[in-house]
C-alpha cells in the first residue's frame, strides 16, 4: 500500500532516468497494481506490520536471498518493518549505498515498552543505512532529538515530502464543473451549506475525535447547517473509543464517502481541510488541498506543521485544544476572503516547492551523488 499510495509514478521515473528498478514488498492486490503502473521488476516477500519474531526471521531470510538475486548497487528501504529488515539484509550482503526513509515515527504516540521496542527498531534501521531520508524537517529535527539517528546521516531532500503532489490531477476546477456538482449529489450536501472536509484513517491519532468535538461544538453553534465529510475507514489498529464510532455513524450532519480511490474531486466540494493528527512525516492530505486552493485548520504537530504554513496556506492550533481547532475552522467560514487567500497561497507553494516532480528530481540527484561517491556510476 505504501508503494501504491506514495510513490505513484516515482518507480517509474527512477526507470525512465536509467536506473534498474525493482519493488520488494508484500504480496497482493497492491503489489499487481504497483507493477502494472510503474513497469518495474517485484520481489514479493511476505513480512507482518506488528513485531512477530518467526515471521520476521522467514522475511530476513528472503529478502537476503532477494538481494542475493538481484545485486544491487542501492536499496531504499521505506516503512519502519521494511525498513529494518532491509537495512539488516542489505548491511549483511554489503550494498554499497543504503538508504532508510523515515515517512513518520509510531513511537511518538505510543507509551511504555512499545515505545522502547519502537525506538529500538529505528535506531537498528538508522545503523544499518549510509543515509537517513526524513520526509520533512521537523520529522528531522524529532529523530535528533529522540536520538534515532546522528545527525550528519540524516537529510531533508527539497523542501521535503514522500512524493509531492500531481499539481493537474490536483488543479482547482471552475464553478459548475459536473463532476464536482455530482459528488455534492451523491453526498446530499443542501446547497449552500458550508463543508469541511477530513480525508485520512479514523483513529485516534488522526484527531478524529477532536474533529467531531470541534464540529459538535463551536462550529455547530456558528453554523449549525454545516457539513463533515468524512473520506476514509475505521481502523482496528489504534481504534477509536466506541462512542466515537457510533457517534460518526449515526450524526445526521456528517457525511462519510468511505475509501475512495481517487480523492482529488472531493477537494472540490470542501471549503476547507480540517487536519487534527498528532502524528506525521509529511501528510499528503494538506498538500492535496492546498493544490485544490483549499485552506488547511489542523495541529501544530510533527510534519503537519512543514505541510502547512501557518498564517499563509491554513491555521495550525495546538494538538488536542479541539476547541481551539473548531473556532479556526469557524473563522474561514465566517471570512471567505481569507479563505480565498489562504487557499491561493496554498496553489502557489504547491507549485514552487511540492510539485512530485520536483521531489523526484531531488531523490534523483541524490541517489546519484550517493553512488559517485563510491565510484559507481
Amino acid at each position: 500500500m505504501t508503494a501504491r499510495h506514495l510513490l505513484r509514478g516515482h518507480l517509474r521515473y527512477l526507470a525512465g532516468a536509467g536506473f534498474d528498478v525493482a519493488l520488494v514488498t508484500a504480496p497482493g492486490d497492491d503489489l499487481d497494481a504497483v507493477v502494472a503502473r510503474e513497469g518495474v521488476a517485484a520481489f514479493p516477500v511476505p513480512m507482518a506490520r506488528e513485531i512477530s519474531p518467526a515471521r520476521d526471521l522467514v522475511a530476513l531470510a528472503r529478502l537476503g536471498r532477494v538481494i542475493a538475486t538481484f545485486r544491487p548497487d542501492l536499496v531504499s528501504a521505506g516503512t519502519p518493518k521494511a525498513g529494518l529488515l532491509a537495512m539488516v539484509a542489505a548491511r549483511r550482503a554489503g550494498v554499497p549505498v543504503r538508504l532508510y526513509t523515515v515517512r513518520g515515527l509510531r513511537l511518538e504516540t505510543a507509551r511504555g515498552a512499545r515505545r522502547r521496542l519502537l525506538a529500538a527498531a529505528e535506531r537498528r534501521a538508522a545503523a544499518g543505512a549510509h543515509r537517513v531520508i526524513c520526509v520533512s524537517e521537523s520529522l528531522r529535527q524529532r529523530v535528533l532529538e529522540l536520538g534515532l539517528a546522528p545527525e550528519g546521516k540524516t537529510a531533508v531532500l527539497g523542501a521535503g515530502s514522500s512524493n509531492g503532489v500531481d499539481a493537474e490531477r490536483f488543479r482547482p476546477r471552475p464553478a459548475g464543473d459536473p463532476e464536482i456538482a455530482r459528488l455534492r449529489r451523491e453526498l446530499d450536501l443542501p446547497e449552500g451549506a458550508p463543508v469541511i472536509g477530513f480525508v485520512g484513517r479514523f483513529t485516534r491519532d488522526k484527531g478524529i475525535a477532536d474533529l467531531l468535538e470541534a464540529f459538535d461544538g463551536p462550529v455547530a453553534a456558528r453554523f449549525p447547517e454545516a457539513r463533515l465529510a468524512l473520506l476514509g475507514e475505521f481502523e482496528r489498529g489504534d481504534p477509536v473509543p466506541a462512542t466515537v464510532r457510533e457517534r460518526l455513524l449515526s450524526h445526521p450532519r456528517i457525511v462519510r464517502a468511505g475509501f475512495v480511490p481517487d480523492t482529488a474531486p472531493y477537494y472540490g466540494v470542501f471549503d476547507l481541510l480540517a487536519f487534527p493528527s498528532y502524528r506525521e512525516g509529511f501528510p499528503n492530505a494538506p498538500l492535496e488541498a492546498a493544490a485544490w486552493a483549499v485552506p488547511v485548520v489542523g495541529y501544530a504537530a510533527t510534519g503537519t506543521v512543514d505541510a502547512v504554513a501557518d498564517g499563509e496556506t491554513g491555521t495550525l492550533v495546538p494538538a488536542g485544544d479541539a476547541g481551539a481547532l473548531g473556532e479556526a475552522i469557524v473563522r474561514y467560514l465566517v471570512d471567505a476572503g481569507l479563505a480565498r487567500r489562504h487557499g491561493a497561497a496554498g496553489r502557489e507553494r504547491i507549485e514552487r516547492l511540492f510539485r512530485r516532480e520536483r521531489v523526484w528530481q531531488a531523490w534523483e540527484a541524490e541517489l546519484r551523488r550517493l553512488l559517485a561517491e563510491r565510484g559507481i556510476g
